[in-house]
């Protein structure tokens, strides 16, 4: 038995109540305002198999929009029970959004720096490592080795660089500075935010970016990429699964994610369809637990570049490929395909927006009840209530009240 959450990271369908407190208007709408922009330009694309799953029922009941007009269909059997995702935490990040679907509200949020870090904090961290960096500005990680690559090599000095996300990232080129001294520059800076000023810049994530190449031609070693994570900071559902012998798989980035945590294998595939694949292939394995996807390429590829082509083009490719995936599923396992942000390529900001996420649960179990409209949920750790109740078999009683949500499993079952 097991449960399967997909993340379309950033996959937003509409602002929240709140979205003015996050600095986002009351029309950001990463999915309907991505569809919009792509039909000025190109034909419609009937999401057959996302209407069957209950994606353009989501739309009308969230929006009051007529979904046909988007490319969701209405003469198509109804798979799945769906609904809308309320964020409760304080933050509209990646982590706190994933550290939410798996039972944490969070009372605040990591911070960000638009502006680059503050240079009291950079000049500690100089005098930490005894080198002078470079960069210390929000960019885009190729970008900023095209720009930066050649006066590091000259120099010897890291660059330091930041993202919409709250994360403190170091690049360097492999012949100038080590792997191991790269890795080591890192715990160098994450000691650093954790303790500087009681730790008020401490961000979610350092992660190690080593490069190589030459001028004109420096590319990103992905496969040696490493992230430095802050813990959550309270029981998760991943935590409940681990203590009691189930297995707890994660896909993509979702180990760096909760820090390596309660994780017993990890698969760190990069790109949507291969992130969607490997999952396909743990399910079909035999066991019992939950597995855990992110697909990032929707946040990283098309929301914080302002590309809502490929964003569509990207769900095009989900619609494409995700019935391979529902297919492999047995019967007494559960699928839950949510996103934890919004990240609208529409808007004026290439940040997140506080974004209402969408709710997507199927089962083949016989005793499954499709087409059932699961209305407004009070938070995304509503997942992981239910997740709960769905494996209580498994799991020992007490460990519920430890994670946060309401269940909805009465509904579907």
């Amino acid at each position: 038995m097991k449960a399967v959450i997909l993340v379309l990271d950033g996959l937003g369908i509409g602002a929240q109540e709140d979205s003015h407190l996050f600095n986002d208007p009351k029309t950001c709408n990463t999915l309907l305002n991505s569809l919009k922009k792509y039909l000025q330009t190109n034909s419609i694309y009937y999401f057959e198999n996302l209407s069957s799953l209950g994606l353009g029922k989501i739309i009308s009941f969230k929006e009051g929009v007529n979904y046909k007009d988007y490319g969701f269909l209405d003469n198509v059997n109804i798979l799945a029970s769906y609904g809308v995702l309320t964020e409760r935490s304080k933050a509209k990040d990646t982590i706190t959004g994933h550290w939410e679907l798996a039972g944490i509200i969070s009372d605040k949020g990591f911070p960000t720096f638009p502006n680059g870090f503050p240079q009291d904090l950079i000049s500690e961290f100089e005098k930490r490592i005894n080198r002078k960096v470079l960069g210390n500005k929000v960019a885009s990680g190729t970008e900023i080795i095209k720009e930066l690559g050649d006066l590091h090599v000259k120099t010897g000095y890291p660059i330091v660089y930041t993202s919409a996300d709250s994360v403190f990232q170091i690049a360097a080129h492999v012949d100038v500075i080590s792997l191991k001294e790269l890795y080591n520059i890192c715990e160098i800076a994450f000691d650093l935010l954790k303790s500087y000023k009681n730790g008020i810049y401490l961000t979610s994530r350092v992660i190690a970016r080593p490069f190589a190449g030459n001028n004109g031609n420096y590319y990103r070693l992905n496969d040696k990429r490493k992230d430095f994570s802050v813990l959550p900071p309270k029981t998760t559902l991943l935590d409940i699964f681990y203590e009691s012998g189930l297995e707890v798989i994660a896909v993509g980035k979702v180990s760096d994610i909760f820090a390596n945590k309660s994780i017993t294998k990890s698969y760190k595939v990069s790109g949507n369809l291969n992130i969607l694949n490997k999952t396909i292939e743990i399910i079909e394995q035999d066991f019992n637990g939950l597995v855990f996807s992110n697909l990032v390429d929707f946040d990283t590829l098309y929301g914080h570049r302002q590309d809502p082509i490929g964003m569509v083009n990207a769900l095009i490719e989900f619609d494409k490929n995700i019935m391979n995936l529902v297919n492999k599923l047995n019967d007494d396992d559960i699928l839950f395909i949510v996103a934890d942000h919004g990240n609208d390529p529409t808007d004026d900001s290439t940040d997140h927006t506080r974004e209402h996420t969408p709710l997507i649960v199927y089962s083949k179990a016989r005793n499954f009840k499709r087409d059932i409209n699961l209305g407004f949920r009070e938070s995304f750790s509503d997942v992981a209530k239910t997740i709960f109740d769905y494996f209580k078999s498994y799991l020992k009683p007490e460990f519920k009240d430890l994670i946060d949500g309401k269940s909805f499993l009465d509904l579907i079952f």
